[in-house]
């Protein structure tokens, strides 16, 4: 096992794998990456991280976080994948890249969606629209929709109802500006999961100059004279590195950046740790989509159709014709449950105004996060909600759905929906997340206003250090944050092969 590396990957998710894997086309770059969790090729990938169509997979390699989602509520279960591919290993699979204003909104030097839209093509091979101009072809991620006799009797009931409640059908989620009903993009094929370890890693795992350590959790990133030069493993070994590139997501890469002396100064000292570079932007500014559901009893489906196969945007009364959607209609199931079948229709509020934060309260690498999602601190927030509910609830009470689950519901009530003060009261009561953290290692260009990297993704003040991951997304975009999150690493990973600065032997500048 070689002793230095040119670059060391801390997290093997949705964007560590991309990293690795471009990084490594330079094969006079050694590149290590390094997982918390167990790696698995794809001929040794257990069922469950290879079933694609029902749903998350997380119950056998999560991290095991819990965090608060409205103040005085109850603990709720943050499941992030714990193995190579991350959470894109374990998640539904949806597709999507959201709306050009999410990345022009951004307002950063080299990320409007303009910018953007090279690497979106880049990492897909899009199977339905591959002929558009704003489509790739030749990606190693496969994006398809579910169509003709895959789709169920639920998926059909369920999209004339929400069209008529006046969401308008649309072709493609992720043709540019769309909003409106359409078939979910899904990278799945033939019933598989594709994550970013089978995308990314598969096809380069006999590369000689990319290492690839799985379950070996790092603790921190070791730094001299105010730069990294490597990383100390959860059980004391270092590996020295000319750069670190921390890509363990918006829970972890924040507290890795802790513990390793780089966050608010008061926060950092508290923990007896020496301040190596004060930036309170570290841990804040975590947003997540909360959502809320009606559930409904519906009919056994014939087969076993996908779970995820049609999906809905919309804008909020608080919204412009030139905003992103903030509001997203989900349909899951049928899924068994007990001797009957349920669905649910959900609402999830696309661009909160709210914010969290995530706290140490232990240097312990082997010691969980605090994690407070900051759910409706600002009360706009829940008045989106409400609205995003209401459209749900009129399309469950149309004719076209009620023949799939005669007419009942298991909760809420109507009657609950119509009450302003108790619907509000029912939705911070149940709002949970939708496993879309992005936030608290924001990039941006002025760490006094709260950044912690430059639109390269390097931490500021910290030669040699950059993070590349969900974590660095200023604010959430208006689509699950998978696919965002690659075209981030495969952006990044852009600018490292053309920036002379990252290439082995040199001293990036800070």
């Amino acid at each position: 096992m070689k002793s230095r590396y040119d670059v060391a990957v801390v997290g093997a998710g949705s964007a560590g794998c991309v990293l690795a894997s471009r990084l490594s086309e330079d094969a006079d770059r050694e590149v290590v990456l390094f997982e918390a969790g167990p790696d698995y090729p794809s001929a040794r990938l257990p069922a469950d991280l290879a079933d694609g169509i029902h749903g998350t997979s997380t119950a056998s390699h999560d991290w095991g976080l819990h965090g608060t989602g409205v103040a005085g509520g109850p603990p709720l279960d943050l499941p992030q994948g714990r193995v190579t591919g991350g959470s894109s290993a374990v998640n539904a699979t949806f597709a999507l890249r959201g709306h050009p204003a999410d990345y022009d909104g951004w307002a950063l030097p080299g990320w409007t969606f303009a910018d953007v839209l090279p690497s979106f093509l880049r990492l897909e091979h899009d199977l339905d629209f591959g002929s558009s101009p704003y489509h790739g072809t030749d990606g190693p991620v496969p994006i398809r929709r579910y169509r003709g006799d895959e789709r169920s009797e639920l998926t059909l009931a369920m999209e004339d109802a929400i069209a008529e409640v006046g969401i308008p059908r649309i072709p493609d989620h992720n043709a540019p500006g769309a909003v409106g009903l359409s078939a979910l993009p899904v990278n799945c094929v033939r019933g598989v999961r594709v994550s970013t370890a089978r995308a990314y890693l598969d096809p380069i795992r006999s590369r000689p100059n990319l290492t690839i350590r799985a379950t070996c959790p790092i603790a921190e990133v070791v730094l001299r004279r105010g730069r990294a030069i490597g990383v100390r493993s959860s059980d004391g070994e270092i590996i020295a590195a000319d750069e670190v590139i921390v890509c363990a997501g918006a829970y972890h890469s924040p507290a890795l950046l802790i513990r390793s002396g780089i966050g608010p100064a008061a926060d950092v000292a508290a923990l007896g740790r020496p301040v190596t570079m004060d930036l309170p932007g570290v841990g804040t500014n975590l947003a997540d989509h909360p959502w809320v559901a009606i559930d409904l009893p519906c009919l056994q489906p014939l087969g076993d159709p996908p779970l995820f196969q049609v999906l809905a945007t919309a804008r909020s009364s608080r919204s412009s014709a030139a905003d992103p959607p903030d509001l997203q209609l989900m349909v899951c199931g049928p899924y068994q449950l007990g001797d009957g079948y349920r669905c649910l229709l959900a609402a999830a509020l696309l661009k909160p105004a709210s914010r969290g934060e995530v706290r140490l309260l232990t240097l312990d690498p082997i010691a969980a996060p605090a994690i407070n999602l900051g759910y409706f601190r600002n009360p706009v927030d829940i008045d989106r909600m409400v609205e995003g509910l209401q459209l749900a609830d009129a399309a469950v009470a149309h004719p076209h759905l009620t023949r799939i689950t005669r007419g009942s519901r298991v909760a809420p009530q109507q009657d609950l929906v119509a009450d302003a003060v108790a619907v509000r009261a029912w939705i911070k009561a149940t709002a949970t997340t939708y496993h879309h953290p992005v936030g608290t290692c924001a990039m941006g260009t002025d760490p006094r206003d709260g950044a912690v990297v430059d639109t390269s993704g390097r931490v500021y003040g910290v030669p040699g250090l950059s993070v590349v991951d969900a974590s660095i997304l200023p604010e959430p975009p208006s689509a699950n944050i998978n696919i965002p999150t690659i075209m981030v690493a495969e952006h990044i990973a852009t600018r490292l092969r053309l920036d002379t600065s990252a290439r082995p032997g040199s001293v990036p500048a800070a």
